[in-house]
């Protein structure tokens, strides 16, 4: 999503050309491009796919879009192992309309990973759970620390759910080095993301994403805290930026290439 403006044939090409082995990507694109070709495009360039994402979704009350939502993770699941993934990043969804029920709506997630756990542990997927900034709680992601998605995270097998580390995210809260490296611990950090946080904000927030090294947050600091914990698997940029979606995709996976390496050791 980084550089959603390229094809996946092109970022494939930009990928080989800077020597990037590995890729995260989104359903939507794989879904366009056609998910068997996408799975012969990556494995043809030696790509590893790191994560898919998203899954999630799952606080709705009513019983036929609660069966809709599981029904596409079960979907998003499949993809992932079809692609070569062992990592589902899931955004849990906010409150439903007319709502107040945060605990309820956390519950239901609760419900909802019950049932689709032993499914993504047949076929080889672990589900990510990300913690997004308390902006998005209403509606788009009720879970908003790492603390919370680990209280829901904890209650099934590490193999089955664990949790996404997401800079943007998470740069805030002074209680998330500890929750770090409690997810370490556990054996369920899944994936970690780098995204900077810059001012002003967009109108809508979803597109804020800052460019690595733009921003306010010390990328070096939590890739310590995340080793010192025990990751050892890759470490993804996931951009929403309009400005870089507007320029050219090859510039911008370049430039994203080379900010990874000055921003990180």
């Amino acid at each position: 999503m980084t550089v959603k403006q390229l094809s996946l044939p092109e970022l494939v090409d930009g990928c080989a050309r800077l020597r990037i082995r590995n890729v995260g990507l989104w359903r939507e694109p794989v879904r366009a491009h056609g998910l068997e070709a996408t799975a012969k495009l990556v494995r043809d360039a030696g790509l590893t796919v790191t994560t898919l994402c998203r899954g999630g979704f799952f606080t709705a009350v009513d019983p036929r879009e609660r069966a809709e939502a599981l029904a596409d993770n079960r979907r998003a699941i499949d993809e992932a192992a079809a692609l070569g993934t062992d990592t589902l990043v899931l955004v849990s969804g906010g409150l439903p309309a007319g709502s107040k029920d945060l605990h309820g709506a956390r519950e239901r997630i609760a419900d909802a990973l019950a049932e689709l756990g032993p499914y993504a542990e047949r076929h080889g997927v672990r589900l990510a759970i990300e913690p997004l900034h308390p902006m998005y709680a209403s509606d788009r992601c009720v879970v908003s620390t790492l603390a919370q998605a680990l209280d829901i995270a904890e209650r099934f097998p590490a193999q089955q759910v664990g949790v996404t580390v997401d800079t943007y995210h998470i740069w805030w809260d002074d209680t998330a080095p500890a929750q770090i490296a409690r997810a370490g611990a556990g054996g369920r950090i899944h994936t970690f993301q780098l995204a900077d946080w810059t001012t002003p904000l967009p109108e809508g927030v979803l597109t804020g994403r800052g460019q690595i090294g733009d921003g306010s947050i010390d990328m070096r600091e939590w890739q310590d805290h995340v080793e010192a914990a025990g990751y050892t698997g890759a470490i993804e940029v996931e951009l929403f930026n309009d400005v870089l979606w507007a320029r050219d995709g090859q510039e911008v996976l370049a430039e994203t290439a080379r900010r990874f390496t000055e921003h990180t050791r």
